[in-house]
């Protein structure tokens, strides 16, 4: 395939390439999978481009998408591109002020929407926004033009002309895309990435991801993220057909419908994954929970690259026959590779899922570095559980004095977006950017890997002097079935505490295997004393072999989940651990009251 320069450039392979593909894209709508081909992906993207430029859009107009995952994320996306306009992707569950910040802040002169929900959401931002000349839906909502109505207004035209001069003048060094990032602090930041920025990292990761392995893949993730977005470039790139799931609800059914051979996720969905098929075996009785857990209990022990002993091996295979085959099935029965970022995976999982006949590659970036830092590779030996991998082919990292990561090379952002004090702080005067990151660099067989320990910032002292790394301590403390998310707390204190929200759905599984009282609201299962005592022998388990003055103490049990709905995690399922020491200063006063 001819090598992108421009993201756009990857049409090109559909008109060539993949020309005879079916199913390049396909979204479900009312039941039904609707998928596009190949030609149909061109032409609808050239048909919007020729309706933008009727629209009055110019190289470098700014247009915000609040979109569902869809095939039309794509067609707009590309049609944008393709006359030089600059998109703004923003998640749909942000707040009015956000959404009233970003499009002032980008000076959005379109919108485009999925349907009536999510236009009620900004409804009231419109008239403040006065740059914005139309809202458009891809859904029927009144008052509004429809995507399709657009679209076929664009076959009516002849721009072929000008949308190909227009092409030709974008370089890999224009602007195009803006992605507003909350992250757990501050007030949105627009980090702006180049087609370049792009290119080079999906381009990084063709070079990695083995070929004739995968066809179909399931995108769930926001496409608004670069994560997402930029593995859904990596599959057109691949030819790799993309399917859409419904919602993280209808994850589960999409899976056993359309059985692709690949997706990504964030660790808390493989997490979810993991606790329903434990929930399951737990559900089991007689031989076949036996059964069930001693595979488990041999995953855990699963060494990559044939590295167990014969004996292991063998029982390996029987545990692969009775066992792991089945977890397979429940993933739609083609599954071959997960790729995990946007936070911390769990050694455990990696292991299990790995011994599962599941290869779980781990990665690490940011959305300033579009996004891929480093990822586990599918080389001999170019894997190592617990790291996120070989650093990305074109990509420089050096570790500061202090451990902090810093990056340099074709990915880096070109900035943030009226913002220069920000990407000042951000991007030092030799061009490395400092990720706020924690980590090292460790030899391998034949491959250097990166492992994050921390975020510098979330890094605290206790009272004794004894600096406390909380994300890794809480990584480790989730690995238990029982525990859904927790916070380690503790700065200026005299030891390490935590807040922890319960496995609800767990908790009940146990409490009927049990043959406890049945267990019916979260506020009953968070104040049931069963329930504290199990939760304290988790902590205790998990204390044995942390340092003494880094255990857990003391904690706290919540009576809801945190969700990026209600503001406790950032979008990328990351704590927001400003806002939850805020939220709940009183209960982490009452834990050190008596210390």
């Amino acid at each position: 395939m001819e090598k992108p320069s421009r993201i756009f450039d990857l049409l090109h392979a559909y008109e060539t390439v993949y020309k005879d593909k079916s199913d390049a894209l396909a979204g479900k709508v009312k039941g039904n999978w609707i998928t596009y081909s190949a030609k149909d992906y061109v032409d609808i993207v050239n048909g919007l481009s020729a309706a933008f430029l009727d629209l009055g859009l110019k190289k470098g107009d700014t247009v915000a998408t609040i979109l569902k995952n869809c095939p039309e994320w794509n067609f707009l996306d590309m049609a944008l591109q393709q006359v030089g306009a600059v998109q703004v992707p923003i998640y749909p569950t942000i707040s009015e002020d956000n959404f009233r910040f970003i499009f002032l802040d980008a000076g959005v002169k379109y919108i485009f929407v999925s349907g009536k929900e999510l236009y009620h959401r900004i409804e009231k931002t419109i008239p403040a926004i006065p740059t914005l000349l139309e809202v458009f839906s891809v859904e029927n909502v009144k008052g509004l033009r429809t995507l399709k109505e657009l679209l076929n207004h664009g076959y009516s035209l002849d721009h072929s002309e000008e949308i190909n001069s227009i092409k030709a003048s974008v370089t890999e060094n224009d602007l195009a895309t803006i992605i507003y990032t909350s992250g757990t602090t501050g007030i949105p930041k627009g980090v702006m990435l180049s087609h370049g920025n792009i290119v080079s990292n999906f381009m990084g990761l063709y070079d990695i991801l083995p070929k004739d392995v995968v066809y179909r893949s399931m995108s769930f993730l926001p496409l608004c993220h670069v994560y997402e977005r930029a593995l859904n470039y990596l599959y057109q790139c691949c030819g790799i057909s993309i399917y859409y799931s419904e919602s993280i609800e209808a994850l589960a059914q999409n899976l056993k419908e359309i059985q692709p051979e690949m997706f990504c996720a964030v660790p808390r969905v493989i997490e979810k994954f993991y606790d329903k098929i434990i929930s399951r075996g737990r559900g089991l009785s007689g031989i076949k929970r036996q059964i069930f857990f001693w595979a488990v209990n041999l995953g855990y022990r699963y060494r990559l690259y044939k590295q167990n002993n014969p004996v292991y091996r063998l029982q390996h295979s029987i545990a692969e026959a009775l066992v792991f085959s089945k977890w397979r099935e429940g993933l739609g029965g083609n599954i071959k590779i997960i790729v995990s970022g946007g936070a911390a995976l769990q050694p455990r999982l990696a292991r299990i899922f790995w011994s599962a006949g599941i290869q779980l590659m781990e990665g690490y970036g940011l959305t300033e570095t579009s996004p891929v830092i480093a990822v586990n590779n599918f080389q001999p030996f170019g894997v190592k559980i617990g790291t996120v991998g070989p650093v990305m082919p074109g990509v420089e990292v050096k570790i500061e004095s202090d451990g902090e990561i810093c990056v340099k090379g074709p990915t880096v952002m070109l900035g943030y977006y009226n913002n220069a004090e920000a990407t000042e702080a951000m991007i030092d005067s030799e061009g490395w950017l400092h990720t706020g990151d924690i980590g090292r660099l460790e030899p391998g067989r034949y491959f250097t890997f990166l492992r994050i320990t921390d975020r510098k910032k979330e890094i605290f002292k206790t009272s004794g002097g004894k600096f406390i790394a909380p994300q890794t301590l809480e990584n480790k403390f989730k690995e238990s079935a029982f525990i859904e998310n927790l916070m380690v707390v503790g700065e200026n204190e005299a030891f390490p505490a935590a807040l922890i929200v319960p496995n609800f759905e767990y908790f009940r599984s146990w409490a009927k295997i049990k043959n406890y009282p049945k267990l019916h609201t979260r506020h009953e299962i968070a104040n049931n004393p069963l329930v504290v005592k199990r939760i304290q022998r988790e902590i205790a388990k998990f204390n044995i072999g942390i340092d003494k003055t880094e255990q857990i103490k003391r904690f706290k049990l919540l009576d809801h989940d945190w969700s990026p709905e209600t503001g406790e995690l950032s979008m990328t399922l990351k704590l927001k651990r400003k806002m939850l020491t805020g939220r709940y200063s009183d209960l982490i006063k009452e834990m050190y009251a008596k210390a």
